[in-house]
């Protein structure tokens, strides 16, 4: 049996994250738009993502908001955070961009519940990492759900995403091998 990781040399550790990483590139390929299926909903007939220009694919450097705007670089970021084990913030910004377009207020109510019992609540099985400030907010404003029900949280989230997981993206092997 393997006798640990300790005992390999660093060399070829930083090799196995190389690899594991090309794997995972290909194991979790952006171009089946099949990738970003909204959260809880009946998959549709999705538009295929198609791969993004050079100046694009640049633009998403500087902004989380084209990033997430383009079918494509949300497939590759999203592919690149379950990479990480860290997928649960841009779930949850997704399911809160869904949640907005519900119309009915007996279904935004059951959204709304299934997105605070996956996300928000203490021990939720994918909890993100929001201040109890917010997280107080959140609850409040789900008294009586509305439009605007989860907006504190999903800004923070937002904001999270843009100051951390962006750069991470921006230096991965994800993302350089995008712009080549």
């Amino acid at each position: 049996m393997c006798k640990g990781l300790a005992a390999l040399p660093h060399s070829c550790l930083e090799r196995a994250k190389e690899i594991k990483i090309k794997l995972g590139i290909l194991l979790q390929k952006p171009d089946s738009a099949d990738l970003v299926i909204p959260y809880n909903e009946k998959p549709e007939k999705p538009a295929k993502a198609q791969r993004p220009s050079l100046d694009e694919a640049l633009q998403w450097r500087d902004s989380l908001d084209k990033l997430l705007q383009n079918n494509y670089g949300l497939a590759s970021f999203k592919s690149f955070l379950k990479s990480e084990f860290s997928e649960e913030n841009l779930e949850f910004w997704i399911a809160c961009e869904e949640y907005k377009k519900i119309k009915s207020p007996a279904k935004m109510a059951e959204k709304a519940r299934q997105i605070y019992e996956e996300f928000i609540q203490t021990e939720a099985p994918k909890e993100v990492n929001i201040d109890h400030f917010t997280k107080d907010i959140t609850m409040k404003n789900l008294v009586e759900p509305s439009l605007s029900s989860f907006d504190v949280a999903q800004k923070r989230i937002h904001a999270l995403m843009e100051k951390d997981s962006l750069p991470r993206f921006v230096r991965s092997e994800f993302y350089q091998e995008l712009i080549k």
